[in-house]
C-alpha cells in the first residue's frame, strides 16, 4: 500500500506539438485515404496548375448578350419543321391581309372621290366594297358587292336626307390594278329618305312642319304669314308614284285660320273661300250692331235666306234680332257665306266685322295651286345615261318619305 505523499510523475510533453501532429496527418496519406467530405471540399479547392495558367491569362467581362443568343438560336433550331413551316404561313397571311385591306381603303377612297366629282355632290359619299380578298376580286375585274351612301343629294326644290345604292356583280373596266375607268352595274337596288326635319327647314318659309299620318299621308301645320298677319294652316298631302322615277304630293284640306275671326280656304267651290268662324256667328247675337249692318244687306239676306218679313221685324226689335241671330240655323247659313265676294260689293261691312282690307285683297292671290306649290314634296330621280333606274316602292315613314328603288344596266364612267 503506497503512502499518500507518494506523487507519480510523467515525463513533460508540450501539448503544441499534439496540435501539430494532429494537423499534418499521417505522413503516407494520399487521395484514396480521402473520405466522402474531403472529396467534396477538395473539389472546391483549384489545383496549382490552373492557378499558374489563370494568372497568365488577361481578364475579361464575362458576355451575357452572346450567350442569351446562343441560348436563344438554341432553342427556335430546337422547334420541329413542320412548327417553323406553320409560323411562316401565319406570318406570310397576316401580311397579305394587310396588304389587301390596304388596297380596299385606298380604291374605296378613290372610288368616293370620283362619284363626288362626277356627281357634283356636296360631300363625298361612302363606299364599302364587300368580299375577301379584295385583290382577287381586283385581278378578275369584278366586285361582288359595292355598297354607296351619299348624304344630302340636291333634287329640285328639297335635299334628299340619304340615298343608299348596294350594287351586285359590278364588272369593272381597268387599265390595270391601279387604273379603274368605269365600270357595268348589272343590278342595283336603293333605298332614298326625304326626312321630315329636312323639308321643316327648307320649306320653313311659311314656319310649316310635316309629320307622317299613315302609310302614304303627311300632314302639314304651321303659320303662313300674309298681309301682316299670322294665318295658322293645315293641309293633308298624298304621297303617290308618279311614273317610274317620281313622286308627287296631291295636296287637300288646305285651310288657312284667321284667329277665330274666319277661316279661308282656296277654292272656286261653295264650301271654298272665306267664311266666318263659329265664334265669330255667335258673336252676332250680342253685338246688334254687326248683326244689323249684315242684314242690311240684301244680297246677304238672300243668301241667307230669311224672310224680308222676318229681317225688317229683327231691324226693329232688338229682342227679336237677338232670337234669329241665335238660331242654330242662322248660324249654319252665316257660316256659308262666302265674304270675298262681299268684299269687293260691301268692303265697309267686311271692315265693320272685324277685317284687314289689305288682308281682304291677299287672300284671293293664294290659289290652291300657290299654296300647292309651296307644300309641293314631290321630287324625281335623274335619267341615267344608260340603263333604267325606277321606284319600286313610296311610303310614309316616322322621320320621312322612304323610296325604294332599282336599277339595271347601269354603267359608271366610259364603261358601257
Amino acid at each position: 500500500m503506497r503512502s499518500p505523499h507518494h506523487i507519480t510523475t510523467h515525463p513533460y510533453t508540450n501539448p503544441y506539438e499534439e496540435l501539430g501532429r494532429l494537423d499534418d496527418g499521417p505522413p503516407d496519406a494520399g487521395p484514396q485515404d480521402l473520405g466522402p467530405l474531403d472529396e467534396f471540399f477538395r473539389e472546391d479547392v483549384p489545383d496549382e496548375r490552373e492557378e499558374a495558367e489563370a494568372q497568365d491569362d488577361p481578364w475579361a467581362p464575362p458576355n451575357h448578350r452572346r450567350n442569351g443568343r446562343r441560348r436563344r438560336r438554341g432553342r427556335f433550331a430546337g422547334l420541329p419543321l413542320a412548327l417553323k413551316a406553320v409560323v411562316g404561313l401565319v406570318v406570310l397571311a397576316a401580311f397579305l391581309s394587310l396588304a389587301d385591306r390596304w388596297a380596299l381603303l385606298y380604291t374605296e377612297r378613290r372610288a368616293a372621290a370620283t362619284l363626288k366629282d362626277r356627281l357634283d355632290l356636296a360631300a363625298a359619299p361612302e363606299v364599302e366594297i364587300d368580299g375577301f380578298p379584295f385583290l382577287t376580286q381586283l385581278a378578275d375585274e369584278r366586285l361582288d358587292s359595292v355598297k354607296v351612301t351619299v348624304p344630302d343629294v340636291a333634287a329640285d326644290r328639297v335635299s334628299l336626307a340619304q340615298v343608299t345604292a348596294t350594287a351586285r356583280g359590278v364588272r369593272l373596266d381597268t387599265d390595270g390594278p391601279t387604273s379603274v375607268r368605269g365600270a357595268d352595274v348589272p343590278q342595283l337596288e336603293g333605298d332614298v329618305l326625304l326626312s321630315f326635319a329636312d323639308l321643316n327647314r327648307e320649306l320653313g318659309a311659311s314656319q310649316v312642319t310635316f309629320t307622317g299620318e299613315g302609310h302614304d299621308r303627311v300632314r302639314a301645320r304651321g303659320t303662313l304669314p300674309v298681309a301682316g298677319h299670322d294665318l295658322r294652316l293645315r293641309a293633308e298631302a298624298r304621297i303617290v308614284r308618279e311614273g317610274d322615277r317620281g313622286i308627287a304630293t296631291h295636296i287637300g284640306g288646305m285651310r288657312l285660320d284667321i284667329g277665330e275671326l274666319a277661316t279661308y280656304r282656296p277654292g272656286a267651290r261653295a264650301s271654298e273661300g272665306l267664311h266666318l268662324s263659329r265664334q265669330s256667328v255667335a258673336r252676332l247675337a250680342r253685338e246688334t250692331r254687326k248683326a244689323k249692318a249684315l242684314l242690311s244687306v240684301p244680297s246677304v239676306v238672300r243668301r241667307l235666306g230669311v224672310p224680308d218679313s222676318v229681317v225688317r221685324e229683327a231691324l226693329r226689335n232688338e229682342s227679336k234680332l237677338t232670337d234669329l241671330t241665335g238660331t242654330p240655323r242662322f248660324a249654319h247659313r252665316a257660316m256659308k257665306l262666302n265674304l270675298i265676294d262681299l268684299a269687293l260689293e260691301h268692303p265697309e261691312l267686311l271692315k265693320l266685322l272685324g277685317f284687314d282690307p289689305a288682308l281682304l285683297d291677299a287672300l284671293p292671290r293664294l290659289t290652291r295651286p300657290v299654296l300647292a306649290d309651296q307644300l309641293s314634296l314631290g321630287f324625281r330621280l335623274p335619267e341615267p345615261p344608260s340603263g333604267q333606274l325606277r321606284l319600286r316602292d313610296v311610303r310614309v315613314e316616322e322621320d320621312g318619305i322612304r323610296v325604294r328603288l332599282e336599277g339595271t344596266g347601269l354603267a359608271v364612267g366610259r364603261s358601257g
